[in-house]
């Protein structure tokens, strides 16, 4: 298996904790996202979406968006799970990992933010502005979602990490690197922080990537 990814990125860093959470092996590809020479022959050669992560499977071919990529590792490799058994707790487990993938980080996207800058004209300061806006938003909202949920434990849900805190993660890294103030997500810092002191996230931390600059 082959893991295309960029070490800042955060839909790939997802990917590599559900890798390592799942204990399966895979050959490290960078793509850079910020250098613009690598991207047309990767979309070209590998992956027509032009984004990372992608994962290359075998006879299963390419696998593209990270959370596709984790439900496809969770359906060939069900052990340990990344989803719970029960119906409605998987539907929680979806719901907070999708506020993150599909309502915070869209909006804080290197591609969103390139374009308030290059074809907007937006000054950097404005731009780092709407960049802790949506994301401090977006985390009030999944805040409060969780910790209203009674379904929380160590974890987004329970005792075991799950493919929400996957997303929850990375999403915290890059908050943080932006400055972001994360006084009122006490239950997701708590969480964030128990994460930490995982092998399979501490290996998939974006500083000890093989690109990482």
């Amino acid at each position: 298996m082959k893991l295309y990814s960029y070490f800042r990125s955060s839909a790939a860093y997802r990917v590599r904790i559900a890798l390592n959470l799942k204990g399966i092996a895979a050959d490290y590809v960078p793509v850079h996202l910020v250098k613009p020479e690598p991207l047309p022959a990767y979309r070209d050669a590998v992956n027509p979406q032009g984004l990372v992560p992608a994962i290359e499977a075998g006879e299963d071919g390419l696998i593209a968006q990270s959370l596709a990529i984790i439900e496809y590792l969770e359906e060939k490799q069900p052990e340990p799970p990344l989803l719970p058994s029960g119906l409605a707790e998987r539907a929680y487990v979806r719901s907070a990992a999708l506020l993150v993938a599909c309502d915070i980080h869209p909006l804080a996207n290197l591609r969103v933010l390139r374009y308030l800058k290059r074809e907007l004209g937006q000054e950097q300061a404005t731009i780092d502005a709407w960049y802790r806006h949506w994301v401090e938003d977006g985390l009030a909202r999944l805040e409060a979602f969780v910790a209203g949920s009674g379904r929380s434990g160590a974890f987004l849900h329970g005792d075991a990490p799950t493919m929400a805190d996957c997303c929850l993660v990375p999403q915290l890294f890059n908050a943080r690197r932006l400055a972001c103030d994360l006084s009122g997500f006490p239950t997701l810092v708590e969480i964030d922080a128990r994460c930490a002191r995982l092998e399979a996230f501490q290996r998939a931390h974006p500083d000890v990537q093989p690109d990482a600059e």
